[in-house]
């Protein structure tokens, strides 16, 4: 990810978590939870493990001669063991013996990615509560407000702006529900040595391997997982269906905030939204870094799906795929999420501008409860004819659909003026809306507790 555009697209925490220093740290604290592991094993002797761990410090090691080095090893565990292993020798010969004894590269590698990954949860569980808290709110808020409901981004019915946002709150309770179980998948161990087996350490492979779960908190799975990816390729599919969600959030936010509808706003702040040009712009420019990461993440999930075919016991490639992949999704994830939590947090709701778009068509949205109350006396198809001729005339004419049908003698009979006005009325024609909010809102509070 480029510097210059990086806090557009990723968060500071989420850099952090996945900057070339964390990244390095990350594998170092696997190299020596493994060393500990293996004393508490009595596989190595125990005075080891204090020169090791007093070596597992990335502050210590040159990152750029790292990643030089990467480039003909293949991979960025290799030059570390090395350097690690001479830092120990440095100050104890005997314990640099013992350095990634009984690992191969992939196990600190991947055991490595988890930790960074399950500190990505941890970021992305916070932030997505917050998001979900701000729309409960504003849901509740809205509960009852009106507002047109457009479908083929045209006008369709009324609905409320509450049963819109609930919409929204109730896919993230599912991407909240998404990355609990995630977790239980993704955070565990990943150590087989050279092929799986363990056979380098006998019959202490699985107490060492249990022994090294619990010093990184990390569950041992059945076996080793080096060449099955599918714990990454969900963690992939599950932030891409989150940030997907973001961009449908955003998509709405945004159309409502054209012109000619005005109905919501992003926050105002100095130096936000503005143009280089036009000094009346407020441009929705959280809604367009959302809609930026939802239009990236999809290609990189299908590069982290492709990873997925490894060739028997070692991917020649598809592995190797994830590593800059998985950091990019995850960033361009947090950064929708914390900007969409942001929008939502401080968002511009017009209430008179949503009813004043509900009556831009005179009454024509709200036919179809005229048409199915004069069904009841002449029938559907034939009340379908009349109200459809009505609307054809105040289109034409450019009059209300009331003062129309007002002129229609059999409507004016069988319904009313009363009931017509009451009919068009689209406050008393959001159908289910406040009780579909009601059990959106319930729901946030059950996940809460």
């Amino acid at each position: 990810m480029s510097y210059l555009t990086s806090y557009m697209f990723s968060g500071e925490s989420m850099r952090r978590v996945f900057s070339p220093q964390a990244t390095v740290q990350r594998m170092l604290d696997v190299e020596a939870a493994l060393c500990e592991a293996l004393a508490d094993c009595e596989v190595i002797p125990a005075a080891a493990v204090v020169s090791v761990r007093a070596s597992c410090d990335v502050s210590r090691y040159d990152l750029d001669a790292l990643a030089r080095a990467a480039r003909d090893a293949g991979n960025l565990a290799i030059p570390l063991v090395k350097a690690l292993t001479a830092d120990v020798a440095g100050s104890d010969a005997e314990a640099a013996r013992y350095v990634h004894w009984g690992a191969t590269s992939q196990d600190v590698i991947d055991t490595g990615m988890v930790l960074q990954l399950r500190d990505a949860l941890d970021l992305l569980t916070v932030d997505l509560a917050e998001l979900a808290d701000a729309l409960a709110a504003l849901a509740h808020r809205h509960r009852s407000t009106p507002m047109i409901g457009r479908t083929w981004l045209q006008h369709a019915l009324p609905i409320t702006f509450g049963l819109k946002v609930a919409g929204w709150l109730d896919a993230v309770l599912r991407h909240q529900q998404r990355l609990r179980e995630l977790r239980t998948r993704l955070c565990v161990l990943q150590f087989g040595g050279a092929a799986g087996t363990l056979a380098s350490l006998g019959d202490r492979g699985l107490p060492v391997a249990h022994a090294l779960g619990r010093l990184l908190g990390l569950p041992v799975p059945a076996l080793p997982w080096h060449a099955h990816r599918d714990r990454m390729a969900e963690c992939a599919t599950v932030l891409g269906l989150l940030t997907g969600t973001l961009g449908k959030i955003a998509r709405d936010v945004s159309l409502s905030n054209q012109t000619e509808v005005a109905e919501l706003s992003e926050p105002v702040a100095v130096g936000r939204g503005g143009s280089s040009a036009m000094p009346h712009k407020r441009n929705p420019v959280g809604c367009a870094a959302v809609l930026t990461a939802a239009t990236r993440v999809p290609g990189l999930v299908a590069t982290m799906l492709s990873g997925m075919t490894n060739e028997h016991e070692r991917a020649l490639g598809g592995w190797q795929a994830e590593w800059d992949t998985l950091p990019d999704i995850a960033a361009l994830c947090s950064a929708a999420l914390s900007q969409m939590r942001d929008v939502i947090t401080g968002l511009g709701v017009d209430a008179s501008r949503m009813r004043a778009n509900i009556d831009a068509t005179r009454g024509l949205v709200m036919a179809e409860p005229v048409s199915l109350a004069l069904a009841a006396h002449v029938g559907r198809a034939k009340a379908h004819e009349i109200i459809e001729a009505g609307c054809h005339t105040a289109l034409e004419t450019g009059r209300p659909l009331a003062e129309v049908l007002a002129t229609h003698a059999e409507v004016s009979r069988l319904l009313g003026p009363g009931q017509v006005a009451q009919l068009l009325d689209p406050v008393h024609y959001c159908g289910e809306a406040a009780a579909f909010v009601d059990r959106v809102l319930a729901a946030h509070r059950q996940a809460k507790a």
